[in-house]
């Protein structure tokens, strides 16, 4: 009979190895949008890094121009194809609405720009594999801008759960409730609306991660506003004996957190879990803990730490970046996908295919 010996639960957590960004090679980014993820972005970036973002393209030439005037950017672009055609940047970030992500990144890419879209990668997995394939062709970098991936707690965690000190992990609990104010493009579906697009990704990537891209067996229900968007989704992930249970909601704020579950250990991620933080590693009998704690900074703190490994992977020769391969996007998509089509949260695009 073979014996197996028990995870021994380590005297300290692990140190991130998230390197500097500030040391990381400078690029010349073209920002894709001026909306409220454009804003923050930039800010990190100028705020955090030795990253440059030295043109901006909008739909119309003042949008344009009082962003980069915002901001200090030296050249604001009228259209996003005057954007991508702009011989001083090196890679272009995506950070239109959701419903516009497939076109926009096939733009950059066609363009011969190394391409970061902001999370999700596309609408569904159909469209997701088309970018993958589109950056593939032409040997450019592509990525999806998914920031919780790259943040040093994550780089913890994953040592973490790499040194088998939660035993079989058996369960992962996670929700992401948000209160939006009337009028937010979150409750408009020509625009993608609804929770699963923009909370449900952190959730899915989350699992993704933990349990893998497969689930054997998905369960999903989900309620639907006046206005045609979803207003929460309730998920159930089986992978086997383990489990994702996940819940998602634009009708009012929860607490955001997560838990792993393992079979001699769990791990509690303090919300929001998907931003800087802390989180605390405790065993089964809670005899033992361990707490791990950086500064609360959301995304002025955090967005500018994906860029700086976009910017290790392009100076290095590389297409993709091994924390966040278009792999794990499209698997992430693809579980979504099926989420929505259980509920019958199809967006408008969808909807229309359909009834073709």
């Amino acid at each position: 009979m073979t014996t197996h010996t028990a995870p021994r639960f380590p005297e300290s957590l692990p140190a991130a190895r998230t390197p500097d960004a500030g040391a990381a090679p400078p690029l010349r980014w073209g920002v894709m949008g001026t909306g409220w993820i454009a804003e923050r972005f930039v800010a990190s970036l100028q705020t955090h890094s030795s990253q440059r973002v030295v043109a901006v393209g909008s739909r119309s030439t003042g949008t344009a121009e009082r962003f980069a005037g915002r901001f200090g950017i030296e050249r604001a672009h009228p259209s996003y194809d005057a954007l991508v055609a702009d011989p001083a940047i090196d890679v272009v970030y995506v950070a239109t609405p959701h419903n516009t992500h497939l076109d926009c990144a096939l733009l950059a890419l066609e363009a011969g720009r190394h391409t970061v879209v902001e999370k999700p990668l596309a609408l569904n997995a159909e469209e997701a594999r088309t970018i993958a394939e589109a950056a593939a062709a032409r040997r450019l970098f592509c990525m999806e801008a998914h920031w919780t991936t790259f943040l040093p707690k994550y780089d913890v965690l994953q040592q973490v759960l790499d040194s088998g000190a939660l035993g079989d992990i058996m369960a992962v609990v996670a929700d992401f409730g948000e209160w939006f104010p009337p009028g937010h493009r979150i409750f408009r579906p020509e625009l993608a609306g609804g929770p699963m697009h923009d909370l449900g990704t952190y959730l899915v990537s989350l699992v993704v991660t933990v349990l893998g891209h497969s689930p054997d067996q998905i369960v999903a229900r989900g309620s639907r506003l006046d206005c045609g968007v979803a207003g929460q989704t309730a998920m159930v992930l089986s992978y086997g004996d383990r489990q994702a249970v996940l819940h998602t909601s634009i009708l009012g704020n929860t607490p955001t957190s997560a838990s792993l579950v393992g079979t001699t250990a769990g791990i509690t991620i303090d919300g929001p879990f998907y931003q800087p933080g802390g989180f605390t590693l405790t065993t089964v009998d809670r005899d033992r803990s361990l707490r791990y704690e950086e500064p609360r900074s959301a995304h002025l703190g955090g967005l500018h730490y994906q860029a700086a490994e976009v910017a290790r992977r392009i100076a290095g020769g590389e297409t993709e970046s091994p924390l966040r391969p278009l792999a794990t996007s499209i698997a992430t998509i693809a579980i979504m996908d099926e989420v929505r089509r259980l509920t019958g949260d199809l967006v408008a695009q969808e909807r229309s295919t359909a009834a073709s």
